[in-house]
């Protein structure tokens, strides 16, 4: 199972795609959509600072980068999540781990797995951190409960 179209505009729409290394909210060191030293290489806390001379080929990276780290999110949320999957749900689990890497460690999996969709969508809302999150949270939460 892969990730929808709309369910990749929307984690894009989150993270946003920067060329170059800089601080998120939480002031860790990140690079193109998302993606930090927790994810694997490359390592935005040793990446040249700045944005590139080459913005072009700066996309490119973040581009090739977010492909390789989805591919890893994926996988790790159809391992976590033993019942069956609509897509949207998919889609917004996939974003939640993205963000959070916490996918087989949260209550909403557990929920999930115990078969009460109901109390996983409300489990989104259990991980604000920071509280400035809140809005993809919910956009998160309302994606896997409704599709939308």
């Amino acid at each position: 199972m892969q990730m929808t179209d709309r369910g990749l505009l929307a984690l894009v729409r989150h993270g946003g795609i920067v060329p170059g290394p800089y601080r998120d909210v939480k002031q860790v060191w990140t690079f193109g959509i998302g993606h930090t030293g927790a994810a694997g290489a490359p390592d935005p806390d040793t990446m040249p600072r700045g944005v590139p001379a080459d913005l072009d080929a700066g996309i490119r990276e973040a581009f090739g980068v977010f492909r390789s780290d989805l591919a890893r999110y994926e996988a790790d949320v159809l391992r976590a999540v033993k019942v069956p999957l609509m897509p949207h749900e998919f889609d917004a689990l996939v974003s939640f781990h993205y963000n959070t890497g916490g996918i087989a460690k949260v209550a909403l999996t557990r929920h999930l797995n115990a078969g009460d969709r109901a109390a996983a969508a409300a489990a989104f809302i259990g991980w604000l951190k920071p509280v400035a999150i809140r809005r993809r949270r919910e956009a998160e939460r309302d994606l896997f409960a409704t599709g939308r």
